[in-house]
């Protein structure tokens, strides 16, 4: 018992670091789930059907093109270890993270006896008032279920569910080479759903889980609508991926991209250890990662370094260009979704705008579709889920899907949400849709004159109805972001131990141009997504510029809530795939990011730049202002592609008040701003 509190204490730790028979009751309003949600929890903490899990390691999977894929397959079991002669639901899971640690997170996670040591000791800690407050969140993840929810479950499994986690192509234990999520990878998940449903142990009924990568793949799967396919769970998924993280705003994702492709890349060159002993090694396996040990280095590498945009390798190119291969497979195609979908969200997380669009695109009836979106990063999905006021456990809510949708048992999943959203400022909260009903979009302009709430900002500005007088204001790039929102949501909230960063803005906008407006009298919703349309006037033949949306409290206190940056050359984008107010103003510009619409930017002459900011759900509380702050730069989120950034020089950037060609933010309220 001691060695399992120890083993207890280190898995909490490594979270810290890694961090990665009656009538049915029906749901109501509440974002817990009211009745329903009580009895998908009791129901999650009950004795399951099945005392055990058999697991068979390392089965082969063979592809259409011979390539052959590893998978772990977990069964329920008997108290004799032996798996049920009956056929099951089926679970698939597709990871680039290796199967082993699904494997070793699926032990320690269904021991009946170490599991709850763990969530008792997670319970035990407060980290409040201490330097390191912040790392509360991870501990979050615990408490609210993501861990089982994103691997082996063997809490679903002893309920009668098969689970299969795989290796995608490439990666882990599987043959061939990675390809990260590109057409051959989303073949290969169609051919293992199939192969799954043709088992002797599977009834048909195929469900999708798992999260981040394993959440991609099955948006990516679902928009093909496999006909065994019956329900996916995807965890902080990502559907637009060179917007999201690639290359958002035509910044190449320098806080996340190198860490992720280490991780990859690093984990798919360990091998089995046990073929190796046995005499079973895969010396395919070992033929192909020697072909490809570093896959996708080369296109950062020279994203960041290659001056020339004439020059490009083919790959590069590719990426720029949204009629490429590679950009049309890195869509989500959210719209052509039959598949009930539930997706765990995060207001802070790399895939924030995607989470939004697609369940804004998926036509599916709201039963069928939900979303919860938490005050959570991709690192910390999970916190602020299971307690009191808030929707019930990710692995609680998992299991209740599952169990609508290849079950068929009646529990009031789909009559939860649909839109199930922690509003900053108030707290959770249910809505028919995103953004929430009843809210009018309207301008406020940038001005010169002095709010007097931003005394550190590198200029302290106002938010105004009409516009101002004529008046430069410069702002230069900078470092300040490195302590920024910004760049805890691209580290995947690996700094959100450290509070002064994450939770107040006033450093960073040591670098910023702030616009502030008069406190707001009654409280205000604040919902959807928001633009701000700058006015720009550059030094060199390009810029970067990054805006954010803040909450102002009486006490000064800036939080940033929402994001959004462009390389000024790549602002352009297609009025076809954009959202726009009634006054016809853009509110959710979609960028082509392309080099052949690159905006010729004149040194010295005004171009209009539009900065799209992710959506976001607050309430303005009276005495609390809004926000925009304005930077030049936003290390460690993004830097531009090399060419671009050359041609920037890293040079002062000017905003241009003028009332002929106005600077302004466009924003969805429930009533008019002050």
């Amino acid at each position: 018992m001691c060695s399992r509190a120890r083993l207890a204490t280190l898995l909490v730790s490594a979270a810290l670091l890694f961090v990665t028979g009656g009538p049915v009751p029906t749901a109501d309003a509440d974002p817990a789930g009211g009745a329903s949600g009580r009895s998908w929890t009791a129901d999650y903490r009950s004795t399951p059907r099945y005392p055990k899990v058999a697991v068979q390691r390392d089965v082969a999977i063979r592809m259409s093109d011979a390539v052959v894929l590893k998978a772990d397959i977990y069964r329920p079991a008997d108290r004799r270890g032996h798996p049920i002669d009956t056929k099951t639901p089926t679970l698939v899971n597709l990871t680039p993270y290796t199967k082993l640690i699904s494997a070793l997170g699926g032990v320690a996670a269904g021991d009946p006896i170490l599991w709850p040591a763990v969530e008792k000791f997670v319970d035990s800690v407060n980290l409040s008032g201490t330097p390191i407050a912040g790392a509360q969140q991870f501990l979050g993840v615990v408490k609210g279920g993501a861990i089982r929810a994103l691997g082996a479950d063997y809490r679903l499994v002893r309920d009668g569910y098969t689970q299969i986690v795989v290796d995608v192509r490439g990666t882990g234990f599987s043959q061939g080479t990675w390809n990260v999520f590109q057409q051959r990878e989303q073949q290969d998940t169609l051919e293992v759903i199939d192969w799954a449903a043709r088992q002797r142990w599977s009834d048909g009924n195929i469900g999708m889980t798992g999260g981040s990568y394993s959440g991609i793949n099955q948006i990516y799967a679902a928009n093909k609508n496999p006909k065994h396919l019956k329900a996916i769970f995807p965890v902080v998924p990502g559907g637009d991926l060179v917007h999201s993280i690639v290359a958002p705003g035509g910044a190449v994702g320098i806080g996340f991209l190198p860490g992720w492709l280490t991780a990859i890349n690093g984990t798919k060159l360990i091998p089995n250890v046990a073929s190796m002993l046995n005499g079973t090694f895969d010396w395919t396996w070992l033929r192909d990662r020697a072909r490809d040990p570093g896959t996708f280095y080369p296109l950062l590498i020279e994203a960041l370094t290659n001056p020339s945009t004439t020059r490009l390798s083919p790959e590069v190119a590719a990426v720029v260009n949204p009629d490429s291969g590679i950009r049309r497979a890195y869509l989500d195609h959210a719209d052509r979704i039959r598949v009930p979908t539930f997706i765990i969200g995060g207001w802070f997380d790399l895939f924030t705008y995607d989470e939004l669009a697609m369940f804004s695109k998926m036509r599916l009836p709201a039963g069928q579709k939900q979303l919860v979106m938490s005050p959570t990063y991709h690192g910390t999905m999970g916190d602020t889920m299971g307690g009191a006021g808030q929707p019930p456990r990710v692995d609680v809510l998992q299991k209740a899907w599952f169990d609508k949708w290849l079950k068929g048992i009646d529990n009031g999943i789909d009559r939860f949400g649909p839109a199930t959203l922690y509003q900053h400022g108030n707290g959770w909260s249910t809505a028919t849709d995103f953004p929430r009903p009843g809210m009018s979009y309207q301008r406020m302009y940038l001005s010169a004159k002095r709010s007097g709430t931003a005394p550190s900002a590198a200029r302290d500005g106002s938010l105004i109805h009409q516009p101002g007088s004529a008046r430069r204001l410069t702002v230069a790039p900078g470092l300040s972001t490195l302590c920024s929102r910004d760049s805890a949501q691209a580290l995947i909230g690996m700094t959100v131990p450290f509070p002064a960063c994450t939770t107040d803005s006033r450093i960073a906008e040591s670098g910023a141009l702030t616009f502030t407006s008069a406190p707001v009298r009654k409280a205000t919703v604040i919902s959807g997504p928001t633009n701000v349309r700058l006015n720009a006037v550059h030094e060199a033949t390009d810029g970067y510029w990054v805006a954010t949306l803040n909450d102002v409290a009486p006490d000064g206190t800036s939080t940033q809530l929402t994001t959004g940056q462009t390389v000024a050359s790549l602002a352009a984008y297609d009025p076809a795939r954009s959202q726009f107010a009634p006054n016809g103003d853009v509110v959710d510009p979609y960028t082509y990011l392309s080099l052949a619409k690159r905006t010729r930017i004149i040194p010295g002459r005004p171009t209009a730049v539009d900065i799209g900011l992710l959506g976001t759900d607050l309430l303005l509380k009276p005495g609390h202002r809004l926000r925009i702050d304005v930077y030049a730069m936003n290390m460690a989120k993004g830097l531009p592609l090399r060419p671009l950034l050359n041609a920037s020089k890293l040079r002062p950037q000017h905003i241009q008040l003028d009332p002929s060609r106005p600077s302004y933010v466009t924003v969805g309220s429930s009533q008019p701003l002050p």
